[in-house]
């Protein structure tokens, strides 16, 4: 195939060279010999660049299809659930809309949501019911982003539930999407991971998880610290936007415990505001012990203790994945866990206004 082409480019170069040298250019003082000499030269020095060209060419053109690009489902943000929950009379009786991932509609139920038209999406977003008490929580909304419908917008910021006689309390809340389900109503606010049953089953071995973004982060210089129990404290420094892939290989002992290996990891940490969009972004996922690369940052590593993740084992209950290792490079893994998030640090810490915009979430395979 290639000897064709670069046969099919030195007959072109000849054909120009002596319509060039036969017409009103050849000047009568050049002999025909010194011209042939001097055009084969540049004939071949031409056509050697050109066929480098097409080999340069092709070969980026067989890398660019070489790899598969495939959306996550719903994974364009151009659909969202609106659910409109009236909070308790006590509360104020305020009607609340509160917003998921999933095929367009509108729920004014008041019940606890479960995915919808196969939605693999979660978002921080809850139906809270405390002691009788009725309160929602929205820190993810639909966004319109021009040009590209619309996007996931997620911010920081302070709920507040205030009932005279028996409540006052501001609740920081990070607004976070990731593959898998909140568990709702929400009754306490003691360990919230454990209300979040967080990755999807999952099999395959991705390269890179790509998505689109825009930041905005406030200049305080400090964090927040609020539970709703005890006083709301500043600490020093500002929080970062955070988006992480990780692939685990999971199993359950007899007793119900959940544990995994870490097969794949990708994670960044976005400590400043964005230019506006930034557009194709990708993550790389990295194999297997990855403690020793170059790359590897702290917190990337394993997730353990009072920092794990929560899944639901066999028996129906919500229990902690304790990740007990690196897995081998090659291992395919069982579940998927992707995160967004406008916050990075522990439950109830950020920068308020801290607000992060995504789109486009996908997966990039060889």
């Amino acid at each position: 195939m290639w000897q064709g082409w670069a046969s099919f480019v030195g007959l072109g170069v000849d054909v120009a060279f002596f319509c060039f040298y036969m017409g009103c250019f050849r000047h009568k003082d050049v002999p025909l010999q010194r011209f042939k000499k001097i055009y084969y030269k540049k004939s071949y020095i031409l056509m050697k660049r050109t066929v480098t060209g097409l080999f340069l060419a092709m070969a980026v053109a067989g890398t660019a299809q070489s790899e598969t690009i495939e959306r996550l489902k719903f994974g364009d943000m151009d659909e969202w659930v609106t659910r409109i929950v009236k909070e308790s009379s006590i509360l104020g009786g305020h009607t609340k809309n509160v917003y998921e991932i999933g095929p367009t509609s509108t729920d004014a139920t008041g019940k606890p949501y479960y995915s919808r038209g196969g939605s693999p999406w979660a978002t921080s977003n809850v139906l809270a019911k405390v002691v009788g008490i009725t309160k929602t929580s929205n820190a993810v909304f639909p966004d319109k982003r021009e040009g590209h419908g619309q996007c996931a917008k997620l911010t920081t910021m302070l709920e507040h539930c205030k009932a005279i006689g028996l409540i006052n309390i501001d609740v920081l809340v990070a607004g976070s999407i990731f593959l898998g389900r909140m568990i709702e109503p929400i009754k306490s606010t003691k360990n919230p991971y454990s209300n979040m049953e967080m990755g999807i089953s999952f099999n395959r071995r991705p390269k890179a998880l790509q998505f689109d973004y825009k930041i905005e982060v406030p200049k305080t210089g400090n964090r927040m610290y609020s539970s709703g129990f005890g006083k709301k404290k500043t600490l020093p420094g500002t929080d970062k936007a955070e988006v992480f892939i990780l692939l685990q290989r999971r199993w359950e002992d007899s007793d119900g415990n959940l544990y995994a290996k870490r097969v794949g990891t990708g994670r960044e940490l976005y400590p400043s505001s964005s230019a506006g969009w930034v557009e194709g972004h990708r993550i790389p996922v990295l194999y297997g012990d990855i403690t020793s690369l170059p790359s590897y940052k702290p917190f990337m590593g394993l997730i353990s203790g009072e920092k794990s993740y929560y899944g639901r084992n066999s028996k129906g209950k919500m229990v902690p994945v304790k990740e007990v290792g690196w897995d081998d490079a090659d291992a395919t893994p069982t579940h998927m866990l992707v995160m967004l998030s406008a916050g990075s640090g522990e439950a109830y810490i950020g920068t308020i206004g801290l607000t992060l915009w995504v789109d486009n979430v996908s997966l990039v395979f060889d």
